[in-house]
C-alpha cells in the first residue's frame, strides 16, 4: 500500500498570526500520541480527501509549534515531501492520511515589494535605525544624540527654542533632548572622580571668578562635567563644537537648559560651523578674557576677525596637536598676542588620552561603522606617536597584521621592537584591509593612494585634523558617494571598485563612537588647571609665548585619580630624598619629560 499525498492549497500565515507557548493537540500531525506506531501498516485510513480531524490538525500546525524532543517520532516516519508542489512538506495524521502543512508566508526584502524609500515616521525612524545595526552611530549611544538627526529637517539656525527659564541665547537641535542629555552628565561625573574632587575643593575659593570663558572643543556629557565644572569655579562659558559630528545633541540640550550659551548640533555644515563659533565671541556686551580651544579653529577665528579682543584675553589653553602646531607657527612668526598653554603635550594628556583613549575607542569606532572582523585583517597605521601606539596595540591583540608608517627614526625604532613592520604606505597600499592615519600632518593619504587600494578597503583617520586624508580629492565628477549610513560612506570607482570611508576623513572615535570617560577625566582636569594657572597667574610670568602646564600640576591631576584604584603611593624618606635631589612632595619629573 502507498501513502497518497493529498494537494491542498497553500495557507499563507501572516507573522502576526502565528500562535506561541500552546500545547499540542492529541490529534496533531505530531503529537506525542503516534510514538511507537508503525504509521506504514495503517492501511485503512488512506483516503483521496483530508478527514476533518486532519483539516483541524493542518490549522493547529500553523504555530509551527515545538514537539517534545524526548518524545518526537521519527522524522521519516511523520514527513513526506512531494517533488510535484515545489517540495512542499506533509504529516502523516493518525488516521494515516498526509495532511500538507502550512508554509510561511516570506518577507520581502527592499529589492522585492516593500519600499523602505518612503519617508516613515519620527517613531518608525528611529526604530528603522536601530533594527538596521545595532552598531550603528545612530544607536542609543554617548557618540549619537539620543534622536536620530533626520527626525527634524529644520536647520536649528532657523528655530526659535528657548529654556524652561525662557533664556534663549543658545543654537540647538532640540532643547527637549535636555532630560536624556542630564543622564549622560550624571553617569559621566561617576568617572570623572578628579573634576568633580576639583569642583568641591575649590567652589569655596572661587579662583576662576570673573573668568569669560569661550571655548570650542568637542560637546560630549565629559566636555559639559568640565564646563559645569568650571561654571562652579566662577567662570561665565561660551561654547561651540570643535567637530562638526561629534556633538551629542542631547548633551547640547542639557547645557542650554542650565543656562549655558551653546552653539553646536550634530551634522553641521562648514558654514554652519563658523557660524556657531562667532555667535559665541560676537556677542554684545560679554567679550571673552579666556579661550580654551581643540584644534586652534576658535583661535583662529578670533585673530582673524576679531583682533582686537586679545588686548583683553589673559591666556590660550589648547588641547590637540594640530592646535599646538598653529600656536607655535604664530608663536615663531611674532604674532601670539597673549600666553598659551600647550595641554596636548603635557604627560597627563600624551600618556593617558592619546595612548589608553585611542587603545580603547579605535575598535569601537570600527566596529560601530563597519561591522568588521579584526582577526586577520591586514592594517596600516600611518604613525606611531602615543595615538598611533594605542591603535596598534589593540589592533594587535584583536589578530590584526598591523603595519606601521613613520618618518621620525625614534618612533620607527619603538614600532619595530614592539613587533611591527615599518612600511611605505605605497609597499602595502594594494594589499590593506584598513587604512588609519593618526600624524597630525596633511596629505597623508593622497588621491594616488586610494586609487591603488583593494575594494572594500576601510580608510579613516584617528588624528583631529580632517587633512590626513585627502578627501576633497574624491570629490570628482567620476567617481560616486553612496551613503551607507551614518558617517559610513562608499565612494566607488567607474570599474566598480568601492572603498569605505569613515566620518568624511574626520576624527572617528568622536565622529562615530565613544571615547573612556575616565581618560578624558584626566584631560579634561589638566585643561580647568591650565585655566586656573593662565588666569590668576601675576604679570610678567608668561610671556607671548606657547608653555608646558608645569610638572606639579600633570603631578596633582594624577593623584587626583588615583583614589578611584584604591592605590597607595610609597613616600621617600628624607635620606632617599636627598639622595635623588628631590623635594619629598615633588615634582619627581623634570620639565622637559614627556
Amino acid at each position: 500500500m502507498s501513502v497518497q499525498v493529498v494537494a491542498a492549497k497553500m495557507a499563507e500565515v501572516d507573522l502576526k498570526d502565528i500562535p506561541s507557548g500552546k500545547a499540542l493537540p492529541a490529534d496533531s500531525p505530531v503529537s506525542p500520541a503516534t510514538e511507537g506506531k508503525n504509521i506504514g501498516k495503517n492501511e485503512a485510513s488512506s483516503s483521496a480527501a483530508m478527514s476533518p480531524s486532519a483539516e483541524s490538525s493542518a490549522k493547529a500546525g500553523e504555530g509551527l509549534l515545538t514537539p517534545n524532543p524526548g518524545k518526537m517520532p521519527q522524522a521519516s516516519a511523520l514527513k513526506r515531501t512531494d517533488p510535484q508542489q515545489n517540495g512542499g512538506e506533509a504529516f502523516v495524521n493518525r488516521d494515516g492520511t498526509v495532511a500538507e502543512a502550512p508554509r510561511m508566508k516570506k518577507i520581502q526584502f527592499a529589492d522585492q515589494k516593500q519600499e523602505f524609500s518612503k519617508r516613515p515616521s519620527k517613531i518608525g525612524r528611529r526604530s528603522l535605525s536601530r533594527s538596521i545595526s545595532q552598531s550603528s552611530t545612530d544607536s542609543y549611544s554617548s557618540a549619537a544624540s539620543y534622536t536620530d538627526s533626520s527626525d527634524d529637517e529644520t536647520s536649528p539656525r532657523d528655530k526659535q527654542q528657548k529654556n524652561s527659564k525662557g533664556n534663549g541665547d543658545f543654537c540647538i537641535k532640540n532643547i527637549k533632548q535636555a532630560e536624556f542629555g542630564r543622564r549622560e552628565i550624571e553617569i559621566a561625573e561617576q568617572e570623572m572622580p578628579a573634576l568633580m574632587a576639583l569642583r568641591k575643593r575649590a567652589q569655596g575659593e572661587k579662583p576662576l571668578a570673573g573668568a569669560k570663558v569661550v571655548g570650542c572643543t568637542h560637546i560630549t556629557a565629559q566636555t559639559a562635567v568640565l564646563m559645569e565644572t568650571l561654571s562652579a569655579l566662577g567662570a561665565q562659558c561660551r561654547w561651540a563644537a570643535c567637530n562638526i559630528y561629534s556633538t551629542q545633541n542631547e548633551v547640547a540640550a542639557a547645557l542650554a537648559e542650565g543656562g549655558f550659551s551653546v552653539f553646536a548640533w550634530k551634522g553641521e555644515s562648514e558654514d554652519d560651523f563658523w557660524w556657531c563659533i562667532d555667535r559665541c565671541v560676537n556677542v554684545e556686551g560679554w567679550q571673552p578674557n579666556m579661550i580654551l580651544d581643540d584644534g586652534g579653529d576658535l583661535t583662529h577665528w578670533i585673530y582673524k576677525k576679531y583682533p582686537n579682543m586679545f588686548k583683553k584675553i589673559k591666556g590660550i589653553v589648547e588641547e590637540s596637536v594640530t592646535g599646538v602646531h598653529r600656536l607655535y607657527q604664530l608663536s615663531k612668526a611674532g604674532k601670539l598676542c597673549v600666553p598659551a598653554m600647550n595641554v596636548n603635550d603635557s604627560v597627563t594628556k600624551q600618556k593617558f588620552d592619546n595612548l589608553y583613549c585611542c587603545r580603547e575607542s579605535i575598535l569601537d569606532g570600527l566596529k560601530r561603522t563597519t561591522d568588521v572582523m579584526f582577526g586577520g585583517k591586514q592594517v596600516v597605521v600611518c604613525g606611531y606617536g602615543e595615538v598611533g601606539k594605542g591603535c596598534c596595540a589593540a589592533l594587535k591583540a584583536m589578530g590584526s597584521i598591523v603595519y606601521v608608517t613613520e618618518i621620525d627614526p625614534i618612533c620607527a625604532l619603538q614600532a619595530c621592537m614592539d613587533g611591527f613592520r615599518l612600511v611605505k604606505l605605497n609597499e602595502v597600499i594594494r594589499q590593506v584591509d584598513i587604512v588609519i592615519t593618526c600624524t597630525g600632518n596633511k596629505n597623508v593619504v593622497v588621491r594616488e593612494n586610494l586609487d591603488r587600494m583593494k575594494n572594500g578597503c576601510i580608510v579613516c583617520n584617528m588624528g583631529h585634523s580632517n587633512t590626513e586624508i585627502d578627501v576633497a580629492s574624491l570629490r570628482t565628477p567620476e567617481l560616486t558617494w553612496e551613503r551607507v549610513r551614518s558617517q559610513v560612506d562608499h565612494v566607488i570607482w567607474p570599474d566598480g571598485k568601492r572603498i569605505v570611508l569613515l566620518a568624511e576623513g574626520r576624527l572617528l572615535n568622536l565622529s562615530c563612537s565613544t571615547v573612556p570617560t575616565f581618560v578624558l577625566s584626566i584631560t579634561a582636569t589638566t585643561q580647568a588647571l591650565a585655566l586656573i594657572e593662565l588666569y590668576n597667574a601675576p604679570e610678567g610670568r608668561y610671556k607671548q609665548d606657547v608653555y608646558l602646564l608645569p610638572k606639579k600640576m600633570d603631578e596633582y591631576v594624577a593623584s587626583l585619580h588615583l583614589p578611584t584604584f584604591d592605590a597607595h603611593l610609597t613616600e621617600l624618606s628624607d635620606e632617599q630624598a636627598k639622595y635623588l635631589g628631590l623635594n619629598k612632595n615633588g615634582p619627581f619629573k623634570p620639565n622637559y619629560y614627556r
